[in-house]
């Protein structure tokens, strides 16, 4: 039986917590008196805390004490989890348990790799970390994406070699990394974002068990 890898990214394409983090990004740019919008917050999906706050700095034409960026860091990650610990299975995007129970159905290896490092506690409040073989997170890597390096220890734990592997993504970060890695990237979202994956799909209401099929045998 053929044994693919099949990597999910978190943020965006499991649930939906990339309003979590502009809302706690907005409130911190308030405190800053700097106007911080919604597409803005585009170009910080992942992205990591440190180069989001330098980011929203240079937007508002702002510095501050180092003591003070460590500060507010800090107070975001606070907001974010805050909003986060609520979290419900209510909060999973369309279809994505019957494509995991499928991947389960055919016995195929399954992992998460993503920049959170609140990953595994949003994974359990939804749910879901019950059907994940491998997980690694923000805590397990010190290179972040578009570094392959998130997506090659998955590989590493599923046991599976990384041009076995398959990577649900959107970010253009995430699938630049995928494709750094020699794996079969798969773009969830729009295909202007993403137009440099393997494959896009709006969303996995799109992902027929065919496709899944064609993956797993290639």
């Amino acid at each position: 039986m053929n044994k693919k890898g099949f990597i999910f990214d978190l943020d965006g394409v499991i649930v939906d917590t990339a309003k979590y983090h502009f809302l706690a990004w907005q409130k911190l740019a308030k405190t800053l008196e700097i106007n911080f919008t919604e597409e803005e917050n585009e170009q910080l999906k992942g992205v990591s805390r440190v180069r989001s706050l330098e980011k929203i700095l240079a937007w508002g034409n702002k510095t501050i004490p180092e003591t003070k960026f460590m500060e507010l860091m800090g107070k975001k990650n606070d907001d974010y989890l805050s909003h986060i610990s609520k979290m419900t299975k209510s909060e999973i995007l369309p279809d994505v348990p019957k494509i995991l129970n499928y991947l389960i159905e055919k016995q195929q290896p399954i992992a998460l790799g993503s920049a959170s490092k609140n990953a595994r506690h949003i994974l359990e409040r939804v749910d879901l970390k019950k059907n994940f073989d491998a997980i690694v997170d923000g805590n397990d890597v010190s290179k972040a994406k578009p570094d392959p390096e998130v997506f090659l220890n998955a590989a590493k734990l599923l046991n599976i070699d990384p041009e076995n592997c398959i990577v649900f993504e959107d970010s253009v970060a995430g699938v630049e990394a995928a494709n750094v890695a020699r794996m079969v990237s798969i773009g969830i979202g729009s295909k202007s974002v993403l137009g440099h994956a393997d494959y896009v799909f709006n969303d996995f209401t799109e992902i027929s068990e065919g496709f899944l099929n064609t993956l797993i045998n290639n």
